[in-house]
């Protein structure tokens, strides 16, 4: 009898998607097809502020009198106030005026340019000695058979 239960479940499809008047668990499952807006971007992205922007920021802020209003500043432009504390900074040493985003990463150092530039060299010049080296041996080649054929050489010419 049991066995003929199970059967006659099991057949049994409910377009609802209810059995005795509880939901199945799969019919509050969220869908699997992918959200076409989210949210997060995909590849994080350093933002680059320009110096007119900072400027105009700074100038903003310091004119701002009332209390919140700086703050109220920072989150309608989407900044954070270490972002205000570093661009005051280069504004009153003068280093924005030379361009905010200096390069990151180690210095270069004079000394290995030169070195790579000279083994650069180096390799040029013994390729070129390499090509040099075989041209002259193909133009003695061509002499000799110019003699052994009997035409007239590059001198003989009129």
């Amino acid at each position: 009898m049991a066995a003929a239960l199970q059967a006659h479940d099991s057949t049994n499809s409910f377009s609802d998607g209810a059995h005795d008047g509880v939901p199945k668990a799969t019919s509050s499952l969220p869908s699997k097809e992918p959200a076409s807006d989210s949210e997060v971007v995909a590849v994080a992205k350093r933002r680059k502020f320009s110096l007119a922007y900072m400027q105009r920021i700074v100038r903003e802020a310091d004119a701002c009198m009332e209390p919140g209003a700086i703050g109220a500043l920072l989150r309608r432009e989407g900044l954070y106030s270490s972002h205000l504390s570093k661009w005051r900074l280069q504004v009153a040493a003068g280093e924005a005026a030379s361009g905010p985003n200096k390069k990151r990463g180690p210095k270069p150092c004079p000394v290995k340019a030169v070195d790579r530039r000279v083994a650069n060299l180096e390799l040029a010049n013994e390729k070129l000695v390499k090509q040099l080296q075989r041209a002259q041996l193909i133009i003695g080649a061509q002499k000799k058979l110019c003699d052994l054929l009997g035409l007239p050489s590059e001198g003989e010419l009129p």
